[in-house]
C-alpha cells in the first residue's frame, strides 16, 4: 500500500494521494487531499463566480464537519487513550478544530458576494493546511509506530462516516 510522505518543504498539492482504505490514517489522508482539491478549485474560480464559490465553500465546510466529527469522536480519543504522551498533541488539534468550526459557521452564514467571504475562506484554508501538516508530519507517524490496530480503527471511522 502506498504511503503518503510529506515534509515541510513539500508542496501540499504534490503529495501522493493515498487510496481510500479501511486504514484510519489512509482514510484521513484521503479526506485531507479531497478538501485541499476543494480549496484549490475555490481559488481558481474568478471574482464573478460568487454563486459557485458559495456552493463550493459550503461543500468544503460539510466535508470538514464530517472529517472533524470522525476525528473527535473516534480517532483522537483512541490516540489519547492508547498512545502515551499524545494528550497535548491531541488537545492542540481539538483547539484547531474549534477555531476552524467558528470560521466555518461564519462562512456558511454568508453570501458568496459579501465583502469578507473570500478572505474568510482563504484563512480557513490556511488554518486547515497548518492542521493537516501537523497531523501528517507528527500525529500520524506516531500512530503508525504504535500498536494501534489502524485497520479496526479505520473500520469504526468508516461506519461513523456513513451515519453522518
Amino acid at each position: 500500500m502506498p504511503r503518503t510522505h510529506t515534509n515541510s518543504s513539500t508542496n501540499k498539492s504534490n503529495r501522493e494521494t493515498a487510496p481510500p482504505t479501511d486504514d484510519a490514517i489512509s482514510m484521513l489522508v484521503s479526506e485531507h487531499r479531497e478538501v485541499e482539491r476543494g480549496f484549490e478549485e475555490f481559488e481558481n474560480l474568478g471574482d464573478g463566480s460568487t454563486t459557485q464559490k458559495k456552493k463550493l465553500a459550503d461543500k468544503i465546510c460539510q466535508q470538514l464537519e464530517k472529517h472533524m466529527a470522525i476525528e473527535e469522536k473516534i480517532f483522537y480519543p483512541t490516540l489519547k487513550k492508547e498512545l502515551k504522551g499524545s494528550e497535548e498533541m491531541v488537545n492542540e488539534a481539538i483547539v484547531e478544530h474549534s477555531s476552524a468550526k467558528e470560521l466555518m459557521k461564519q462562512i456558511q452564514a454568508m453570501k458568496g458576494d459579501e465583502k469578507l467571504f473570500d478572505s474568510k475562506v482563504h484563512v480557513l484554508k490556511e488554518l486547515i493546511e497548518h492542521h493537516v501538516e501537523e497531523e501528517e508530519e507528527e500525529m500520524f507517524p506516531k500512530a503508525k509506530k504504535s500498536s494501534l490496530d489502524l485497520e479496526a480503527l479505520g473500520q469504526q471511522m468508516s461506519e461513523l462516516k456513513q451515519k453522518l
